[in-house]
């Protein structure tokens, strides 16, 4: 008997089949640690989330989805890639908590001078000015999710989304004009 393709093993698991779930997850493990690994290198030196943890949570976080239908493999990746970037913004607004005083130990104003100020995440910044642009123009939103969190070439987007690539090509262009505009002011007004 042939083994059923991941597609049909997503379309499986999206009727609430769990068994179709975990024979997917050796066929999407190695996609996703990529789609992890690739954000992880956008972030902070020394960033404590690694790959792996970044691939388990995304799976929990996938299989106690109910009522998404997967059409198809690059239906599933661009998901994933929204939750990666979910998964990373959440920790980064976590640290940030424990950072303004979940767990710091107080300290005076002088000695607080004599520290460098530590660089905010950009990844915060991004995503609020995605979400933004979400509101805006909801198909540049999801071109640039799928090319920065997901990873995918702009071939793979016009398929996903439904357009020609050229379309996608000045989609993505004036997303990052956008998305560098709205950052800038961002910086200027200091959020």
């Amino acid at each position: 008997m042939r083994e059923p393709s991941l597609t049909q093993l997503l379309q499986r698991w999206s009727s609430g089949d769990r068994e179709a779930a975990e024979q997917a997850l050796p066929q999407v493990y190695d996609e996703l640690r990529r789609i992890a690994s690739k954000q992880l290198r956008r972030e902070r030196e020394g960033h404590t989330l690694q790959a792996t943890a970044i691939v388990h949570e995304a799976y929990m976080r996938l299989v106690a989805q109910t009522g998404m239908e997967w059409s198809s493999r690059a239906h599933f990746f661009a998901f994933s890639a929204h939750l990666t970037r979910r998964i990373l913004v959440d920790y980064a607004r976590r640290r940030n908590r424990a950072k303004r005083g979940g767990l710091s130990e107080q300290i005076t104003l002088i000695e607080a001078a004599g520290l460098a100020p530590e660089k905010n995440p950009d990844l915060i910044d991004l995503d609020e000015a995605l979400s933004g642009l979400e509101k805006v123009d909801p198909r540049k939103a999801a071109v640039v999710e799928l090319r920065f969190f997901a990873g995918l070439t702009l071939k793979e987007i016009a398929e996903q989304l439904g357009i020609s690539p050229e379309t996608v090509t000045r989609e993505w262009r004036r997303a990052r004009a956008w998305l560098h505009s709205a950052l800038q002011t961002d910086v200027a007004h200091g959020a």
